[in-house]
């Protein structure tokens, strides 16, 4: 068995060795400069550390470094660069892990990056700066963030044959194809992807985890430039010496999809920040085609490679049609979807214009993972809101699929982290830095310059501190990693002006307050930046997890600082370790400046005990929760629900098999039988024209059992108790259990068993009734029925059939999402929306019923278990009687489902009511011929 490790980025890509060009990781450009293609623009002035500033409050201003223009090239020298459009704007950022003089003047120089940082997206596709020899992309402008400029693609032809939906022509050489085709090569670690996701699928190989698995990626460059020989000579070295499948797309078709799509709509919307780009047209000419054709040649390469019993695991936002596609292909492969970002509330998701797509190509897989249980309700109720789909706690019922999801918190690898901060290098740093801050309280934090990791929020925050605790002026010093980005000029321009006023309010010959470096700093850098640090701040505004928190966690042991340890964390609410470490971390709201400047006071007057205390619930959590231990969760809670959707697949599910049934019945002494009544009994028309009798047929079939004293008969249904009464006052001796489980009357009773509490239900409906109400008087046609404990609302017979099911679905959204903590869901099934309580429902009931049974038993207890039903509230009920036959406390249990829908049951009928009411017939003539048998045997002993 083969485990496909899916994700956009493989980790390896390749450096070119070009005759008198040096890969830019051993030649690295002065102090951090914009390397080749780069510029410098005077207008946007930031502060950085000078490369004196060992020196204390030695500090400079430098121009900030902006991404060059991209070299033009033309497919065959026949066109002239001026007709080559201009390429995307690329970020100029320094790579992560590589020697580019950063943090001039706070540490003595690069070190090597075995382990990846698990916040690896510093690096970008393409970037000018980087720390390999690769090709330029050859790509297209990004489309119009206006209809208006729709204008433009028309008026130019090579636009215009980019917004068509036909496959553009593949260009395999330009300008540098004969550079490149001729050049050596090496495959070298990438600095682009999840690092946290390497780091974990090295530490499952390490702890013996994964035997056999294939990376199924991209190298992360352009490739337009590379001849087919040269792509098949990559991809054979990667597949023969780094188990890695390679996908080439040509590069319009990559920035169109990463850079386009995935950058400035999903990841975006998926952090709570809605951009005007899907309300262009232009959003969906273009960058859907480029995301669904990159998404289909993934999928097209791992259908080629998959073996039967292989494992597809696909990662992340970059890549979310891929499990539907790969299902379209392998009906009954084993796939696994894990988002390793957050997944917002779905207000905001339907903001998407193609949100269905997206939802649909995720439920492709076989199970679905998040970060946090946050992010796992939003999706489910999604599905609920977006596709109408039925969805519980456990995953989301399609018609003919169950696909589980659950919550994986990922985490990081101490073992491998544990390596790589004992090196020199980082004890170096560590000097360093411990030298430079001598007597300061230093506050570290590394972040992304976006709106989303929450810097701006951050510098407020701290400035407010400043002026409010005047007590700690001279004494702290924030240190703000932030890499600089091509897109956020405005924040840009914003965050440098913070930070220049808290340094000429609070500065002094000696002192100065805010370190902002506008630059990333290599992995051992951080690792002693967060070993000697006695605060880490982090302030995002939505993350998936921050693994930062984590690795700052282990590394505030003491075991290589001693003199700092037990670091306090502010940590954002709104990051996904949050919810993983309760109250430990000092968890603040970014938006609230006062909160986080109170909690920086907090944390800097901790005592030592408060610390210790804090740092060890936090490193319990950090030491329990590792990468290993999120691969081996996810891996087999994967081959757990494969094997038990496959089970519940109707094609899997074996017909009734009479003949046991009958054999089974014979030998048995005490029976219960469990049936449900709508569409199991009785064939049910419209609520509103319903006649409340119940059908002759039913009536003698059901007497007939009941002749049988060995025999027990319960009715389920989601009808009132007054109501099963009137049905089934011919049935003498049957027990009903009405409400989905809420009331029961024992069949040897008049009297009914109350299992709901009035006055919580009271309370409940109060809350519900308005709710319905509302959407009530926006659906013509629609009706509230009222029940003892539920409340159901009606609208299958309306005329605008869409909106009156869009309303049930908006209806049920607002139920589940406000109503979470009151024991009640709002389910919609069959026309209808039903409001009940989560428990009792019709399994609890059961399991009631048959307690009481098995222990008035006077034949040993119940040996016989047959339950019926066709409906999805009938699934509680076949699980639980499936649990009885399993541990052997029913010898007998017989589960059976009416259509073709998949299902708990072990067998299916396909002949509907007038199959179940055939079948208690035949058994009913069992029971009648074997007391004949018994009275002809009795009266020939009399004769005698």
């Amino acid at each position: 068995m083969t485990i496909f490790n899916v994700s956009l980025f493989l980790p390896y890509t390749v450096n070119f060795h070009l005759p008198g060009r040096s890969s830019r990781a051993s030649s690295p450009a002065p102090g951090g400069g914009a390397g080749a293609g780069g510029k410098s623009d005077p207008t946007s002035p930031t502060l950085t550390p000078s490369s004196d500033l060992y020196k204390k409050g030695s500090f400079t201003r430098r121009k900030t470094l902006s991404g060059g223009s991209r070299p033009s090239s033309s497919s065959g020298g026949s066109k002239s660069a001026n007709s080559t459009p201009p390429p995307t704007a690329q970020k100029t950022a320094p790579s992560a892990a590589a020697g580019n003089g950063n943090g001039s003047g706070h540490f003595s120089g690069p070190g090597p990056t075995p382990l990846m940082p698990s916040e690896n997206d510093l690096a970008e596709w393409g970037a000018a700066k980087g720390p390999y020899v690769q090709p330029a992309p050859h790509t297209i402008p990004a489309p119009s963030a206006s209809i208006l400029g729709e204008e433009a693609v028309l008026a130019d032809p090579l636009l215009r044959q980019h917004a068509t939906l036909e496959k553009k022509p593949t260009v395999t050489f330009h300008e540098e194809a004969p550079i490149f085709s001729y050049a050596d090569w090496t495959i070298e670690p990438s600095q682009l992807g999840n690092g946290g996701l390497k780091n974990a699928i090295n530490s499952a190989i390490d702890e013996g985890l994964l035997q056999d698995q294939l990376w199924v990626g991209t190298l992360g460059m352009p490739t337009d430039a590379l001849s087919d020989r040269i792509k098949t000579d990559i991809s054979d070295k990667l597949a023969a010496d780094h188990d890695s499948i390679t996908v080439f797309v040509d590069d319009s078709d990559f920035d169109g999809h990463y850079l386009h799509f995935c950058k400035t709509i999903l990841w975006p919307v998926f952090h709570y920040q809605i951009p005007d780009n899907p309300k262009s047209k232009a959003y969906e000419d273009h960058s859907w085609i480029y995301y669904v054709r990159v998404n289909q040649a993934f999928a097209d390469h791992i259908v080629k490679n998959w073996k039967r019993d292989d494992v597809i695991w696909i990662h992340d936002y970059h890549l979310l049609l891929v499990p539907s596609m790969v299902r379209e292909k392998i009906p009954d492969a084993q796939i696994g979807f894990f988002l390793h970002v957050a997944f917002p509330s779905s207000e905001v998701f339907r903001c998407l214009a193609v949100r269905k797509e997206i939802l649909q190509g995720m439920l492709g897989a076989n199970l679905i993972g998040f970060q946090a249980a946050e992010y796992c309700h939003h999706f489910l109720q999604t599905c609920i809101l977006l596709l109408n789909a039925e969805a519980t706690t456990d995953g989301v019922q399609l018609e003919n699929r169950f696909i589980d999801v659950g919550t994986f918190p990922i985490g990081i690898d101490p073992k491998s982290l544990e390596k790589r901060r004992r090196q020199p290098d980082v004890r170096q740093y560590i000097t360093d830095l411990k030298k430079k801050y001598e007597g300061k309280h230093l506050i570290v934090a590394r972040d992304k310059l976006d709106n989303i990791r929450g810097v701006r929020q951050k510098l407020l925050a701290y400035e407010l501190f400043l002026n409010k605790y005047p007590k700690w002026k001279n004494k702290v010093v924030l240190l703000q990693v932030a890499l600089t980005t091509a897109e956020q000029p405005e924040l840009e321009a914003v965050v440098t002006d913070i930070a220049t006023r808290v340094n000429s309010i609070h500065s002094s010959l000696s002192h100065q307050p805010l370190v902002f470096l506008r630059q990333d700093i290599s992995f051992p850098q951080f690792l002693a930046l967060i070993s000697v640090a006695n605060v880490l701040m982090v302030t995002s505004l939505r993350e998936g997890m921050n693994l930062t928190s984590q690795e700052f966690i282990y590394c505030q042991d003491g075991a290589i600082s001693p003199e700092t340890k037990h670091a306090p964390l502010i940590l954002s609410e709104f990051t996904g370790s949050a919810s993983l470490f309760d109250n430990s971390p000092y968890r603040v709201n970014p938006w609230n400046y006062h909160e986080v400047a109170d909690a920086i006071n907090s944390s800097l007057e901790a005592s030592e005990a408060e610390r210790e205390k804090r740092w060890k619930a936090l490193n319990d959590t950090v030491t329990h929760h590792t990468a290993a231990k999120w691969f081996s969760e996810f891996t087999s809670k994967l081959r757990k629900a494969y094997v038990e959707q496959a089970q519940r697949d109707n094609l899997s599910i074996p017909r009734l098999d009479m003949h046991s049934l009958i054999k089974n019945y014979k030998s048995s002494k005490q029976r219960l039988f469990i049936l449900d009544y709508e569409g199991t009994l009785a064939s049910w028309g419209s609520p509103m024209n319903i006649v409340m009798t119940t059908p002759q047929r039913a009536i003698q079939a059901l007497n007939n059992v009941l002749e049988d004293p060995n025999n027990v008969v319960y009715v389920m249904s989601s009808r009132m108790p007054e109501e099963m009464e009137r049905l089934f006052r011919q049935v003498a001796r049957v027990g009903l259990i009405a409400e989905n489980g809420c009331y029961i009357r024992e069949h040897n009773s008049e009297a009914w068993t109350k299992l709901v509490d009035d006055e919580q239900t009271r309370s409940w409906k109060a809350g519900v009734a308005d709710m319905i109400a509302y959407f009530r008087d926006r659906t013509e046609g629609s009706w509230v029925e009222e029940r003892h404990a539920s409340l159901v609302f009606r609208y299958a017979n309306c005329e605008d059939q869409e909106a009156a099911y869009r309303h049930g679905a908006d209806c049920a959204a607002n139920i589940n999402e406000t109503c979470s903590g009151m024991g009640i869901h709002a389910v919609n099934v069959d026309g209808c929306m039903i409001v009940e309580p989560i428990r009792p429902n019709k399994a609890t009931a059961a399991n009631l019923v048959y307690e009481r049974l098995d222990k008035a038993s006077e034949e040993g207890g119940v040996d016989f278990l047959f339950v019926v039903g066709d409906g999805r509230d009938d699934e509680v009920v076949f699980k639980w009687a499936n649990v009885l036959g399993e541990e052997e406390k029913v010898p007998v249990v017989k589960t059976v489902k009416l259509g073709l829908q998949n299902s708990e049951a072990m067998a299916t009928m396909t002949q509907g009511v007038t199959g179940v009411l055939s079948c208690l017939q035949k058994l009913a003539m069992i029971s009648q011929e074997a007391r004949k048998a018994q009275e002809t045997a009795g009266g020939d002993e009399k004769t005698e």
